[in-house]
């Protein structure tokens, strides 16, 4: 199913191992230990506050739904129309952080600092040139591409909602690839630390700026710039000399290589989310014509509870990103199988264990997104949506896990192309050949994700077992 380039491979490591042979000076923190220690002790012990931040950044979007809710189901609805397009600003800021990550990891592991700080002043660079792009784009061509994805009737409760969204992607950019050069050092503390009190703030912001000043959407989006805003500064405040890595400009050398090292995980990274947005827009698309605005609202208040049930899976592959590039970068090939392995037993306890929890507990998780008499209609739709989506946690961490193992080992192509198969061509075409050609309606859109993304994450274990069998057997020359 792969053919592994061994030669670029084996490059790779045996520069590493000079690099190791150098003896470079390195100020070894604790995240760093962590890091180059036990495999399965690394991926346990970033996984864990990773889980916990990423639950506390995901309730960005969910205290977004919850307070709006509370307008009516068109303006719920609008949100989930502008969703797809952050996606794809949030997707390539998360997707520069994992470059970040696993190229600045792959140097810590090699023991080369000087290589590692100045690919996060590289890091930095490509931050403010994608942000620059993002608000370009997005400022300008922000309705049609709304009225594109079929917004329609709510199209100017979108605008109220995506130009001040978008006009704040700076914030949005650097605070996902500040937290992906925190985590390349094994910082996850910190990351935990800024995502949490971000969250809070929107929290508190969010029905000030809703209700309050009678702003409504506008407010949710003024709410969540300036939560992210605030992390911007924390993480900027720690930058300048609380990280192992230093951003000193006196050490900053451009280079192209470093360039493509970053941007050949980060963009494929980015592309993955991109597919994901296109997905949610697909599925829009899908569930208006079979059900309506109502069957938007309720996939948009359902996916947001789905989306934090994907965080503990998603955690730990970003844990496995980088302590598969620190093992990579020290060219200690037999703990891949050990990561992958461990990453996915951890990851499936539990995906299940959520999955048992959100099918019990749905009823009372959908009055949440169904609390007004505006909604109040959509709260046994919303249960359905739930307990049919808790499946879809269950085969997750194969798929995740996998992709995350190609991301740590620098080949961003091969998890871009995981993502293709599980989402854009398996969910979407079981969805609608269930919700159209079947004429199951929305619930077929619902099954067909899960049976979509069971088949692409099998798929993705097989290829990701192979690929790691195949580079431990190559001969690695004497490393």
């Amino acid at each position: 199913m792969d053919k592994i380039n061994n030669k670029s491979d084996i490059e790779d490591i045996k520069s590493n191992n000079s690099v190791i042979n150098n003896n470079n000076e390195i100020k070894e923190t604790k995240g760093v230990s962590t890091l180059l220690g036990d495999p399965k002790n690394a991926v346990l012990k970033m996984s864990i506050p990773m889980i916990i931040a990423m639950v506390i950044n995901s309730l960005y979007s969910v205290i977004d739904g919850v307070w709006v809710a509370g307008l009516g189901g068109s303006a719920l609805a609008a949100i989930g129309f502008v969703n797809p397009i952050y996606m794809i600003v949030f997707g390539f800021a998360n997707g520069l952080g994992a470059g970040a990550t696993a190229i600045i990891s792959r140097y810590i592991g090699a023991k080369n600092k000087k290589m590692a700080d100045n690919a996060a002043l590289h890091v930095i660079i490509l931050t403010i040139i994608m942000a620059i792009i993002f608000t370009i784009i997005f400022t300008l061509f922000l309705r049609p591409i709304l009225l594109t994805i079929g917004a329609g009737q709510t199209i100017d409760l979108c605008m109220d909602y995506g130009q001040i969204l978008f006009t704040g992607s700076i914030f949005i950019v650097f605070s996902s690839s500040g937290y992906g050069l925190l985590r390349a050092e094994g910082n996850v503390n910190k990351t935990t630390y800024a995502m949490f009190v971000g969250a809070v703030l929107n929290m508190v912001l969010d029905p000030l700026f809703i209700y309050y000043l009678n702003l409504g959407v506008s407010g949710a989006a003024i709410a969540t710039l300036l939560s992210m805003a605030f992390v911007c500064v924390i993480l900027l405040y720690w930058f300048k000399g609380e990280t192992y890595i230093d951003f000193n400009l006196k050490n900053f050398i451009y280079s192209n290589k470093l360039i493509k090292q970053i941007l050949s995980v980060g963009l494929p990274a980015g592309a993955e989310f991109l597919i994901i947005a296109i997905l949610s827009g697909t599925l829009n698309l899908i569930l208006a014509i079979v059900a309506g605005i109502d069957g938007v609202a309720v996939y948009t208040a359902g996916w947001r509870v789905v989306l934090i049930g994907m965080v503990p899976p998603i955690s730990i592959g970003i844990a496995i990103v980088a302590v598969t590039g620190a093992n990579f970068g020290g060219a200690r090939l037999h703990n891949l199988k050990i990561i992958h392995n461990y990453g996915i037993k951890l990851s499936f306890l539990i995906a299940l264990a959520i999955s048992i929890i959100v099918f019990i507990a749905a009823p009372y998780i959908s009055y949440i997104f169904a609390y007004s008499p505006e909604t109040a209609g959509l709260r046994d739709t919303i249960t359905d949506f739930l307990r049919v989506t808790s499946l879809f946690y269950i085969f997750l961490p194969l798929g995740v896990s996998s992709a995350s193992i190609f991301q740590g080992l620098g080949k961003g192509l091969h998890s871009l192309t995981i993502t293709m198969i599980r989402i854009l061509i398996l969910e979407v075409l079981f969805a609608y050949i269930l919700a159209i050609p079947l004429n199951i309606g929305q619930y077929g859109v619902w099954y067909g994700m899960v049976i979509g993304n069971a088949i692409g994450s099998i798929i993705a274990y097989v290829w990701a077992k192979l690929h790691i069998k195949k580079l431990h057997n190559s001969n690695i020359g004497g490393g």
